[in-house]
C-alpha cells in the first residue's frame, strides 16, 4: 500500500486545480493524482479524417479522458459569472466564487495564456437587442484561451507539477473504501492508495462510476438534468456582429409553444465542430483556436434544451443516452442535416450537402434529424433558430448545418456541505463530478477551495 496525505482522483480541471493549489500551499504534503487517462502529450485520438473517420471506441477516449480532462481539447473558454455554468457559489458564496474564478484566470494567464483577450457582455448594445426580440443575453466575462493556448496552458502546468505531485496515469479506480479511524483506501487493478484527504475530481464522464461510489458509502444524491439538442455551423460573418464583441453570447430563449427554455452554449467563432466519446455513445461538440491561420471560415454553437425528471422516470442521463444512441444508429455516429431540408422534411444526403455553401468542418453522415430527436425538443431548437435569424440574418439560412445529437450529461448532484464535502469527513467532490459546477472555470475554482481547505486543516 502506498500511503499519502491526499489523494485527487481526476486530473481535469478541478483535480488540476486542487493539486497546484497544493503544491503552492503546503509544498511538503505527499499528493498523488490518479487518472483513468494519458498525460497529456500522449492524448491523440485516431480518427484522422482519411484513414480512420469515425470513432472505433478506444479503451480510453482521448479526448475525454486524460490529463486536463474534457476540456483540454476544447476551445479553452473560461466564463468568469456566477449566472450560469454551476452552483459553486450556492456553497461558498457569489465573492468568493467570483475571486476564485479570478484568481485561476490569472494563474492561466502567467502559463501561456498572456495576450489572449476578456471579453464582457456588460453594458453590451446587444442586450437591448436581444431583449427586442424575446431573447435574454446573459452576462458575463469571457476569457477565451482558444485550443492551442489551452494546450499550452496545461503543459506548462503539468511540467511544474510532474517532480513535485505524483501522478498515476492510465488507471481506473475501482473503489473507495472509508476507513474507521477517518483514512481513505484507493483501490485500483494494481495497486491500493491510503490517503488522509480525498479529493473526487471525475468529471462528467464518471457519472456512472461516481454513483455507484456513493451508493456504495451510503451518500444522497439529488436529481439531475440532461441538456440535449443540436451542434449549428453557419458562415462566421453570420455572427460576427456579436462575436467580435462578445466572441460568446449565452443567449435564452422561451419557446412560444411549449414555454421551455432554448439556449446557446459553446459558440466557436472560426472554429470547427467535433466528435467526442462518452461512455462508448458519439456526440458531438465543438472548439476553436486563438491562432488565426488555424481558424475555419465557419462558426458553430450548441442549442440545447434542458429535461428534468422526477417519479416515476429519474434518470435524465440515461435519457440522453438513448436518444444519442438512436442517432449512432441511424447515422454510424454523429448525423448532419441542412435546416432547409429539415424544414422541407426530407434527409439530407450527399448531393445536396455536398452542394450546399456550408462546408461542414466534421465528417457526419448526412441524415435526418427529425427521426432522433423527441418532437418538443426539435420544435423549441426550430423556435430558436428563427428567433436568433432576428438579431443575425442568416442563421436560418437553408444551408445552416445542424450536427446532431448534441448530449450534455450532468452527474447526479452529490449532497455536499459547504465545504464541498460529503458526508464522510475528509471525502470530498468537486468539478463537473459534483454535479456542482458545468464548466471549466466553475470546476478549477472548486479545486483550489478545497485545496486551501485543507492546507489549513493539515
Amino acid at each position: 500500500m502506498k500511503d499519502f496525505d491526499v489523494i485527487i482522483i481526476g486530473a481535469g480541471p478541478g483535480g488540476i486545480f486542487a493539486a497546484y493549489e497544493l503544491m503552492i500551499t503546503k509544498p511538503e504534503l505527499k499528493v498523488c493524482v490518479i487518472e483513468a487517462g494519458h498525460e497529456l502529450e500522449k492524448r491523440q485520438c485516431p480518427i484522422d479524417g482519411k484513414k480512420i473517420k469515425s470513432c472505433i471506441g478506444c479503451k480510453s477516449c482521448a479526448i475525454m479522458r486524460g490529463f486536463g480532462g474534457a476540456g483540454a481539447f476544447s476551445d479553452g473558454k473560461y466564463n468568469i459569472t456566477n449566472d450560469f455554468g454551476g452552483t459553486l457559489y450556492e456553497h461558498i458564496g457569489k465573492d468568493l466564487a467570483m475571486d476564485l474564478m479570478n484568481y485561476v484566470d490569472k494563474i492561466n494567464m502567467s502559463n501561456g495564456g498572456e495576450g489572449t483577450k476578456l471579453f464582457t457582455t456588460k453594458g453590451s448594445k446587444f442586450k437591448k437587442i436581444c431583449i427586442e426580440n424575446k431573447l435574454n443575453l446573459l452576462e458575463a466575462s469571457v476569457r477565451h484561451l482558444g485550443t492551442d493556448k489551452n494546450f499550452k496552458v496545461l503543459t506548462n502546468l503539468y511540467i511544474q507539477m510532474k517532480d513535485k505531485i505524483t501522478f498515476v496515469f492510465d488507471t481506473f479506480v475501482d473503489d473507495i473504501v472509508a476507513n474507521s479511524d477517518g483514512t481513505y483506501d484507493v483501490v485500483t487493478a494494481n495497486e491500493t492508495y491510503s490517503c488522509r484527504r480525498c479529493v473526487v475530481s471525475v468529471g462528467r464522464s464518471g457519472s456512472s462510476w461516481i454513483e455507484s461510489i456513493c451508493k456504495k458509502l451510503d451518500i444522497k444524491t439529488l436529481s439531475n438534468r440532461v441538456d440535449i439538442g443540436v451542434r449549428v455551423e453557419l458562415p462566421a460573418v453570420v455572427f460576427s456582429h456579436l462575436t467580435s464583441e462578445l466572441y460568446e453570447s449565452k443567449i435564452v430563449y422561451r419557446t412560444e409553444k411549449f414555454e421551455d427554455k432554448v439556449r446557446t452554449f459553446c459558440m466557436n467563432p472560426y472554429g470547427y465542430v467535433v466528435n467526442e466519446n462518452t461512455n462508448g455513445i458519439v456526440t458531438v461538440n465543438g472548439h476553436s483556436f486563438d491562432a488565426p491561420e488555424l481558424q475555419s471560415e465557419n462558426t458553430n454553437f450548441a442549442l440545447l434544451v434542458a429535461k428534468h425528471f422526477s417519479e416515476p422516470f429519474k434518470d435524465s442521463n440515461g435519457y440522453g443516452e438513448s436518444i444519442a444512441r438512436l442517432s449512432n444508429m441511424l447515422g454510424g455516429g454523429t448525423i448532419v442535416q441542412r435546416f432547409g431540408d429539415l424544414m422541407r422534411g426530407r434527409r439530407t444526403n450527399e448531393s445536396r450537402l455536398n452542394e450546399s455553401t456550408v462546408r461542414p468542418t466534421l465528417n457526419a453522415t448526412p441524415g435526418d434529424l427529425s427521426l432522433v430527436l423527441p418532437k418538443r425538443i426539435l420544435d423549441g431548437i426550430i423556435e430558436m433558430i428563427y428567433a436568433l435569424d432576428k438579431i443575425a440574418p442568416g442563421t436560418a439560412n437553408d444551408d445552416t448545418l445542424l450536427y446532431g445529437v448534441e448530449v450534455k450529461f450532468y452527474n447526479m448532484e452529490v449532497a455536499i456541505n459547504d465545504r464541498l464535502e460529503t458526508s464522510h469527513k475528509g471525502l470530498f467532490m468537486i468539478g463537473d463530478g459534483s454535479g456542482v459546477t458545468h464548466s471549466l472555470s466553475h470546476a478549477s475554482a472548486s479545486g483550489v477551495y478545497v485545496a486551501r481547505l485543507i492546507s489549513e486543516e493539515i
